[in-house]
């Protein structure tokens, strides 16, 4: 969850840290701070707030002379945010500092490993343990203090590490939380994501589970486990560091809004060959998705909203039991998992730690896995058996709205493929979808021009104090992200209920003045929507009703209506999520808040 910056070279690292953590503010943070190598030994300062506190403080690194450094966002898990607290971490004896990202679950074990043999500290951290235990090791050898440390420390982490007795060296490794190496010319990187290293370096080194890489100006040298040497490709990142910009856009969180429309077209295209989907799955063989009796999706936040809309489309489609599952009770569930189970991950990062976990739960129990993740060749990448990238480009904000969108539609173009692949959808029908789908975007693209109103209705009901997010089937699915995205960035209250389920209960909670935003663009079911958004107005509530273009019904009943093109209930999900997002968004920027950074909250989880 972390934001994870090294470097190497003959420039002076604190200013280069400094700026490649600001390009990673988005993963979300509390504090933040630099350690240096130099003459003098390993420097350090850090500070609880936003990194311009930092800069402050350094006078923009300049108090931190030295050409190699670690630097560290960090977001508090095992003690409150502070100056202490913040990495990064240096050892008693002055000779070793780390940051770290993850989780050290046997912490307390050390701690009191290291207290036996007179090791005090200084911080609440799990992270001070790790650096104190490499100094406990640490007889002149690096690499043999940093390993026989790994070898002790349960959980997930990404450690990056620098010595004051080799000042022109830094080590890498990693078990389950991510961290790539930038590799430059005269100078190397250490990185949580490649964001941070776009300015200096496209060609970067992803290290696998248990690797430790030694990097200096020069050379890269990574070891496994064993000690054995291990060769790593170098990938080269195909997207430059203006796709993560801003562009214009006052928030990134509205410029990924505004890019939906073209990460369709990415994960759609490419698809598409001669009147039929083709997803280039290689590995699961076409035999098993025939014979498959069921399907679990597992994700977490706004992908496992993907997940329970696209239950619905699998389900009608492919004629096979689909459950959705969280992906952090998961593997506590005990699952009924089969060979002829199929697995669906999702995950925009691919390394959120508690969906890698369920993954491996799966896997192990015999499932089929196939993921859908944004990041070639993150961790649920690498170990799914099949991978659907959704190519929708890096996304910076901390709120989801591209990724999911892309999410989504990957789960479209799944659930077709199965349904032909089990004879129920004809080639004829495969074509009439496939068109549907490569209209989306130039229909999205007519809503995103249309913004004045959703506008107008922030700005009247920003300062509300609770928001309902109502529907049937689809739209009670689609519900739960419009609920989360507003509360998310906008910190209101907000819920989501089954509309069908007022009367049992939740209906209690409206009174005068309450705001229910109705989603009625499931026409199966649209007059009990009708006769639902009566029942709450009786009781006082103020409706702004999200439908079908010429749904008169609904217009009759609610105070504000938000319309959709009519028609495509293949992707109706699609498209009125793009409304619920700006709405959210507004409400946000009426408010003051830290869009692209709201509080307590990460872009990239990798803790449990």
């Amino acid at each position: 969850m972390c934001g994870v910056i090294g470097y190497v070279g003959g420039k002076q690292a604190a200013p280069l840290m400094l700026d490649a953590l600001e390009k990673l503010e988005y993963r979300g943070y509390d504090s933040s701070g630099i350690a240096v190598c130099g003459a003098s030994g390993i420097q350090l300062a850090k500070r609880k707030g936003r990194l311009s506190v930092l800069r402050a403080c350094t006078h923009d690194g300049a108090d931190l002379p030295g050409c190699t450094g670690i630097g560290h966002t960090r977001w508090a898990t095992h003690g409150e945010p502070s100056d202490v607290n913040a990495h990064p971490h240096l050892s008693r004896s002055g000779k070793v500092a780390l940051v770290h990202n993850g989780i050290i679950e046997n912490y307390a074990e050390l701690r009191e490993f290291l207290a036996e043999r007179g090791y005090t500290f200084i911080s609440d951290t799990d992270t001070e343990i790790a650096v104190q235990l490499i100094d406990y090791f640490y007889r002149g050898d690096p690499v043999h203090a940093v390993r026989e440390t790994v070898n002790m420390l349960v959980g997930a982490f990404s450690l990056s590490i620098i010595f004051a007795d080799y000042p022109d060296r830094m080590i890498a490794v990693r078990k389950d939380s991510p961290l790539v190496i930038g590799v430059g010319e005269n100078e190397n990187f250490i990185a949580s994501d490649i964001p941070a290293l776009l300015t200096h370096t496209r060609d970067i080194i992803r290290l696998g589970e248990y690797e430790m890489a030694v990097i200096d100006a020069h050379n890269i040298v990574v070891f496994d486990r064993f000690g054995e040497k291990v060769k790593k490709e170098i990938q080269h990142v195909t997207w430059d560091a203006g796709a993560a910009e801003k562009g214009g856009y006052p928030h990134f969180m509205l410029k990924e809004i505004m890019e939906e429309p073209e990460a369709i077209r990415n994960t759609v295209h490419p698809r598409i060959h001669t009147g039929d989907i083709e997803l280039e799955i290689q590995h699961i063989p076409e035999a098993a998705f025939k014979t498959l009796d069921r399907i679990f999706i597992v994700a977490c936040g706004s992908a496992y909203h993907v997940g329970v809309v696209g239950k619905g489309y699998i389900e009608k489609f492919a004629r096979v039991p689909v459950t959705v599952e969280l992906a952090s009770e998961f593997r506590y569930n005990d699952p009924i998992i089969t060979t002829r189970t199929l697995t669906v991950i999702i995950s925009q990062s691919g390394e959120t730690i508690d969906t890698l976990l369920a993954l491996r739960e799966a896997k192990a129990r015999g499932s089929h896995i196939l993921s859908i993740v944004n990041v070639v060749g993150s961790s649920i990448a690498n170990e799914s058996e099949d991978v659907l990238y959704t190519w929708a480009g890096p996304e910076i904000a901390v709120a989801t709205t591209k990724a999911y969108s892309t999410q989504l539609t990957m789960l479209y173009l799944l659930a077709l493929k199965l349904g032909a692949l089990r004879g129920n959808v004809s080639p004829s029908e495969m074509e009439t979808y496939i068109k549907v789908l490569e209209d989306l975007p130039a229909k999205i693209d007519g809503l995103l021009g249309e913004r004045e109103l959703l506008q107008r209705l922030a700005a009247k009901y920003f300062s509300s104090k609770d928001i309902f997010f109502i529907g049937r089937n689809l739209d009670y699915a689609l519900a739960l992200e419009g609920s989360l995205k507003l509360k998310e960035i906008s910190y209101i209250h907000s819920e989501a209920y089954a509309a069908g389920e007022l009367k049992h209960g939740t209906i209690s909670l409206i009174e005068p003045g309450t705001l229910a935003v109705a989603l009625c663009t499931y026409a199966p079911l649209l007059d009990k929507m009708v006769s639902n958004i009566r029942e709450v107005k009786a009781r006082g509530a103020t409706v702004i009703a999200l439908c079908q273009a010429g749904a008169q019904d609904v217009a009759a009943v609610a105070d504000h209506v938000i319309e959709v093109p009519a028609g495509d209930w293949l992707v109706m999900p699609s498209l009125s999520i793009v409304p619920l997002q700006l709405f959210a968004y507004y409400m946000a920027l009426a408010k003051g808040c830290d869009i692209d950074k709201p509080r307590n909250l990460a872009k990239s989880v990798t803790v449990e």
